[in-house]
């Protein structure tokens, strides 16, 4: 139930779509907009606010369609304008909000901004250039994070460009006003199309150091590699971006995209979320933002959780993003559970990201309980895997196709030859199976996400953790009079939690096994108990 005071992504479920691995409706083994548009029903059928598609412009992939040649249209693999329109107008009819993903910190280097900025014309100081040092080498010592340098010289300019991450993804100038408002006029385009937001990629990472002043490094001692990019980590990401002068830029995009009513932006803040403007009061920069602590953590229990929430309370006003899965980070069962991980983690995991604070981003297969794919080297497209193997497979893992249909081959994602190979140890998991069992994971995502919508302590409430001892997990969300108390078991033993108030609450989402007495509750491994009062 929506509390029409409140902006509709507030406390909403946003769903993900990776659109080339969802659903492919023409048989050329890539998802596309056509197939998107069949299983609206299916996206509508889990309660949730709204989807949030990947890339779709046209893009010769280096990055999957995170290196955009062309803002104003659709990737040919996708389908039309025309086929967009359709999807838009279908899913508003069916009260499904759409969000697309913007990626304006850098381009393709097949973008016609940047094949401009080669020639010194109108375009000229759209990308970060610079002269090579005296010996020819880089002009600073800034890393990418795709490994190596975060600059390759040019001949057509006898200069280098600066490019955070591929080199085949050169950084656009934002300090440039003529380059910042095409950027901040591709959000007006498909914001007169329709859209209802963006999901802005590295929203950290707008501005650069205009000085070019190299990074500190990180201390011997310090140097862990805390997620898939291991290479950037070896130096403090200061000056080539996490600006504090990146909340202007914010901001600008805030503004911009308020002048249409009802629309939602929010930003990845993946470093310095702290310094460049992820957690600003609801008057400042994006809607809303989200960081990796979330996504990255491996270790199960209430430790990370709590941690995050704690830094989040020093930031009172803010409204978070919440996910603990997406395209980029390894599968949530399989990174807390390993490759033989129980059903019980990932509904526990469900649980938690339904019922903390916050705008929840769920991914698509999350809700299957999906565990992350297990792919040879000869079959990865990612160049992170590229680049790490074997230390690190890449993102392909949760990036392969939707599981449909058990019955079907390439379980009914495609009848061509898929883009990457279905995981066969999807095909228990699929939609066709789960469908037709109550008691499955996908069912319960369902009621969960129903529990949610109907409860205003659930959406919109505050959050307070309350004492317990470690593997429990404990918070109470309160929204007026509406207070809902939840309580998780993040180990793989029983375990207890007290509360004096227990006797007299109302079980909403309760797992099986779990024992409630007039003051306590015990709990199944991964036990689940969310309780009204």
């Amino acid at each position: 139930m929506h509390d029409v005071s409140s902006p509709w992504w507030r406390g909403a479920v946003i769903y993900q779509v990776y659109v080339r691995s969802f659903a492919d409706a023409d048989g050329d083994g890539h998802g596309d907009l056509a197939g998107l548009l069949s299983k609206l029903d299916y996206i509508t059928s889990l309660g949730v606010d709204g989807v949030w598609l990947s890339p779709v412009h046209p893009s010769p992939n280096r990055d999957w369609g995170y290196d955009v040649s062309d803002y104003e249209t659709i990737h040919p693999d996708y389908g039309t304008q025309s086929d967009f329109d359709r999807l838009l107008n279908q899913a508003h009819a069916r009260g499904l909000r759409v969000m697309l993903d913007e990626v304006l910190a850098h381009t393709s280097d097949e973008h016609c901004w940047f094949r401009g900025s080669l020639g010194r014309g109108d375009t000229d100081d759209w990308y970060v250039w610079a002269p090579p040092r005296e010996d020819g080498t880089a002009p600073n010592n800034w890393l990418s994070a795709f490994g190596g340098p975060a600059w390759s010289y040019h001949p057509g300019r006898r200069e280098y460009y600066h490019h955070k991450f591929l080199r085949q993804q050169p950084k656009l100038n934002w300090r440039n006003a003529a380059a910042r408002e095409a950027a901040l006029t591709v959000l007006d385009r498909w914001l007169e199309r329709g859209v209802d937001g963006f999901r802005l990629d590295v929203a950290n990472a707008y501005l650069h150091d205009a000085a070019l002043r190299d990074n500190p490094a990180v201390p011997l001692a310090n140097r862990t590699a805390w997620h898939w990019a291991h290479a950037p980590n070896l130096q403090y990401h200061i000056f080539d971006s996490n600006l504090e002068d990146n909340i202007q830029v914010l901001d600008a995009i805030r503004r911009r995209v308020e002048r249409y009513p009802e629309r939602f932006v929010m930003g990845e803040f993946s470093e310095e979320p702290e310094r460049c403007g992820c957690f600003l009061p609801p008057n400042m920069g994006l809607h809303s933002g989200y960081s990796f602590p979330l996504l990255v953590a491996d270790t199960l229990g209430p430790g990370f959780i709590c941690d995050h929430f704690a830094m989040l309370a020093k930031y009172p006003e803010h409204w978070p993003s919440i996910a603990f899965s997406n395209h980029d980070v390894a599968r949530t069962p399989t990174r807390f559970g390993g490759p033989d991980a129980s059903p019980h983690l990932a509904r526990l995991m469900l649980a938690i990201l339904l019922t903390l604070k916050g705008t929840a981003l769920l991914y698509q297969g999350e809700e299957l309980g999906l565990p992350e794919a297990e792919l040879p080297r000869n079959q990865l497209r990612d160049p992170v895997g590229d680049l790490y193997y074997p230390v690190n497979k890449g993102r392909d893992g949760c990036r392969t196709p939707m599981p449909w249909d058990a019955r079907e081959a390439n379980l009914g994602f495609t009848t061509g030859t898929p883009w990457l190979p279905p995981a066969e140890a999807h095909r228990p998991l699929a939609v066709s199976e789960q469908e037709v069992e109550p008691g499955s994971t996908l069912n319960f995502t369902r009621a969960l996400i129903g529990v949610r919508r109907a409860r205003p302590a659930l959406r919109l409430g505050q959050v307070e953790f309350l004492p317990a001892v470690a593997p429990v997990l404990a918070f109470r969300r309160i929204h007026g009079r509406d207070e809902v108390l939840c309580v998780f078991n993040m180990g793989g033993k029983e375990a207890c939690f007290s509360d004096a108030r227990i006797s007299s609450a109302k079980p909403l989402v309760i797992s099986p096994q779990v024992a409630l007495s007039s003051t306590s509750l015990t709990l199944p491994e991964y036990g689940i108990a969310v309780l009204a009062f």
